[in-house]
């Protein structure tokens, strides 16, 4: 059994992604040895088939080739849930101005986010990350590494900027997208 073959199994079967060091510590072998093994699997991945090897939020992961994107999407429609664009829309204002509490989204949006926040929060894209040290000590919100999972993002950094004069469903959703939020309420 060799070391290559070995990552591709332990990727194979995690749910989530693998950091170096749990790889490497999962197999007895140096982060070194385990990187080259990456390496060789993505080369041996990128020659053929639908699979490849995603780097995400701080881990590694196999995933399906985005031109399946669609095939899958069909296969799996019963099964999924999609974000409505209120929740969209919280979700990327906790994106970009996190941490934040439930009060400065609602004075973003201009309506109540109580209910948004809380599913966000069942589906584990956002969640609690502190106290604001002000009257009453509301809780912060900011993303998870669900969050990162699900947009297909190594960190925050990934964001697409934040530009005056677009709509905050235009950068979520891609140019076209109906919103009534402007991202001049995210610009600080």
């Amino acid at each position: 059994m060799n070391i290559v073959d070995s990552v591709h199994a332990l990727l194979f079967v995690a749910s989530e992604p693998v950091d170096l060091r749990q790889l490497a510590q999962s197999l007895g072998a140096s982060e070194g040895q385990v990187e080259q093994a990456l390496d060789v699997l993505q080369r041996n991945l990128n020659r053929e088939g639908p699979i490849e090897l995603v780097r995400i939020a701080g881990g590694y992961q196999l995933c399906t080739r985005r031109e399946f994107t669609d095939l899958i999407a069909n296969f799996l429609r019963p099964q999924r849930n999609r974000l409505s664009r209120s929740l969209l829309e919280v979700l990327a204002i906790v994106a970009y101005r996190q941490p934040i509490t439930v009060g400065e989204i609602d004075r973003i949006r201009g309506v109540q986010s109580d209910y948004s926040v809380r599913s966000l929060v069942d589906r584990r894209l956002i969640h609690e990350v502190g106290r604001k040290p002000a009257p009453g000590r509301p809780v912060l919100y900011g993303t998870t590494a669900e969050f990162l999972h699900q947009f297909h993002l190594d960190s925050l950094e990934e964001l697409p900027p934040v530009e005056r004069g677009r709509s905050l469903l235009d950068v979520v959703m891609g140019e076209g997208a109906e919103a009534r939020l402007p991202m001049d309420d995210l610009v600080s």
